[in-house]
C-alpha cells in the first residue's frame, strides 16, 4: 500500500467535501478506496460505475445520492458519468450549509483532472485531487538487494499485477492484455474514436522517441495526419497517465534555448512491452536502453518532488544540457543529470547550463549506491538516495 498517499487521502477527507484519487488503470485505486473505507471513522457506500446494476443505480442520480448523507460515497470510474458533477456540486453546497463540511465523496478516476473538467462542471473549492502512481523506487528498492529490486522495477514498469507477477513471462502477458483493452475498450469509452491501431502506432513511435525532443512534423508524417491531430493524440495519452511532457527551462540567458518539450512513457514496462523487449538481457543490449532508463528515473523524480518545485529541463541550441532543473523555495536550484554509467562523466555543457540556472545543487544520478564529489562542486548520488533526499525536502 503507499501509505503516504493513504494518509493523504484521510488528512484530505477530514479537510474537503470531496476527494479525487486519480490514476491510470489497474494502478491499485479501488484497492486503496477499500482500504480507506475499512478504517474511516464514518460508514461508506461504494458504487462501480463500469458494473451495470451501479448505473442503474443511478437512473435517477438525485434520489440515490440523497440516501447516502451521512456516508462516505465512493464512486468508481467517475469519467464514465461526468454529467455528476454538477449534481455532486449542488449536493455538496446544499451539505455544507447544513453543517457537513467533509468526507462527503471519495471519487476514483481514470482520466486526469484537466479531461474531467472539459466535461464536467467545476468543483473547484470543493474537492482535492491526488494521484495514484505505479510503483516506485521508493516503494519496491530496498537496501540489501538494492540491484535486484531495481531491475526488476525497470523492466516490468509498476503496475502492481505486472510487478508482482510470478515471472517476467506472466508480466509480459499482463503488459500485452493491459495495452490491448486499453486501446480497444478504454480509450473508446470515453468517448474518443481513434482508431486503435493509430493510436498503437503513435504510442510505438513514442517509446522508440521515449526522453528526447518531440518532433511532432515527425510523427504526422509518420501517421499520416496533420499537426494538430498529432497533439491532440498525445494530449489524450497524457490525460489517461501513459505518457508526461517535460518542459524547457525558460529562464533570463542570452543562449539560445530548445523550445521544444521533451517525451516521457511514463512506465516503463508498458515502454518496454511497445518496444518487444522481453527480458533484462534484451534491455542492456536495446537501443533504447539508455533513454528508457533516463525515463525510469526521470518519472521517479518528478513523483517525488513536492509541487512546490517547478520542474523543467535545460537545453541550448549549442547543445548544452542539463536533464532536470529544479526551481524552488527560497531560490533553491537543483540541477540533475542521469547517467548510467558506474562512473558517470558530464560534459562541458551542463556545467554551462549550471551556471546559466544558477544551480545551488549539482547532481549526477546514477545505478549505484556510493555517493562521490566530481568538479565544481557536483555529486555522484546513487538513485535511490537522490529519491530520498528529494523526499525530504
Amino acid at each position: 500500500m503507499n501509505r503516504q498517499l493513504y494518509n493523504s487521502v484521510l488528512q484530505a477527507l477530514n479537510t474537503m467535501p470531496a476527494v479525487a484519487i486519480l490514476g491510470a488503470r489497474q494502478v491499485g485505486k479501488t484497492t486503496l478506496a477499500h482500504q480507506i473505507a475499512s478504517s474511516f471513522h464514518k460508514p461508506s457506500v461504494y458504487l462501480d460505475l463500469e458494473l451495470e446494476s451501479d448505473l442503474a443505480k443511478l437512473v435517477e442520480p438525485e434520489i440515490y445520492l440523497s440516501q447516502c448523507k451521512g456516508r462516505l460515497l465512493i464512486i468508481d470510474e467517475v469519467q464514465r458519468r461526468p454529467e455528476l458533477f454538477a449534481l455532486l456540486r449542488s449536493i455538496i453546497d446544499a451539505r455544507i450549509r447544513n453543517g457537513e463540511r467533509t468526507a462527503q465523496f471519495l471519487i476514483l478516476g481514470s482520466a486526469s483532472r484537466e479531461l474531467l473538467r472539459q466535461s464536467s462542471e467545476s468543483l473547484a473549492g470543493r474537492i482535492r485531487y491526488l494521484e495514484l502512481c505505479p510503483f516506485s523506487i521508493l516503494e519496491t528498492v530496498d537496501n540489501q538487494s538494492e540491484s535486484t529490486d531495481l531491475s526488476r522495477l525497470w523492466l516490468r514498469g509498476g503496475f502492481p499485477q505486472s510487478y508482482l507477477a510470478h515471472s517476467d513471462d506472466d508480466s509480459w502477458s499482463w503488459r500485452s492484455d493491459f495495452t490491448l483493452t486499453f486501446l480497444e475498450r478504454d480509450i473508446p469509452l470515453m468517448g474518443s474514436h481513434i482508431p486503435p491501431v493509430v493510436l498503437r502506432n503513435l504510442w510505438s513511435m513514442l517509446a522508440w522517441e521515449n526522453a528526447q525532443l518531440i518532433n511532432y512534423s515527425k510523427l504526422a508524417v509518420n501517421l499520416t495526419v496533420n499537426y494538430k491531430t498529432v497533439q491532440n493524440y498525445i494530449s489524450l495519452l497524457q490525460s489517461h497517465f501513459m505518457v508526461r511532457e517535460l518542459h524547457p527551462w525558460s529562464g533570463n540567458t542570452r543562449k539560445r534555448l530548445i523550445k521544444s518539450p521533451k517525451i516521457f512513457l511514463r512506465d516503463s514496462g508498458i515502454a518496454h512491452r511497445l518496444l518487444r523487449i522481453t527480458s533484462f538481457e534484451d534491455l542492456l543490449g536495446h537501443p533504447a536502453v539508455g533513454a528508457s532508463w533516463e525515463a525510469f528515473v526521470v518519472e521517479n523524480l518528478l513523483r517525488t518532488v513536492s509541487d512546490k518545485w517547478e520542474v523543467s529541463f535545460y537545453r541550448t541550441q549549442a547543445g548544452a544540457e542539463i536533464d532536470l532543473v529544479l526551481e524552488g523555495p527560497r531560490q533553491n536550484v537543483r540541477a540533475i543529470e542521469i547517467k548510467r554509467s558506474m562512473s558517470p562523466n558530464l560534459s562541458r555543457g551542463f556545467y554551462e547550463g549550471c551556471k546559466d540556472v544558477r544551480a545551488t545543487e549539482k547532481y549526477v544520478a546514477y545505478p549505484g549506491s556510493d555517493r562521490f564529489p566530481l568538479a565544481n562542486d557536483t555529486e555522484a548520488i546513487g538513485v535511490l538516495e537522490l529519491l530520498r533526499h528529494l523526499q525530504d525536502g
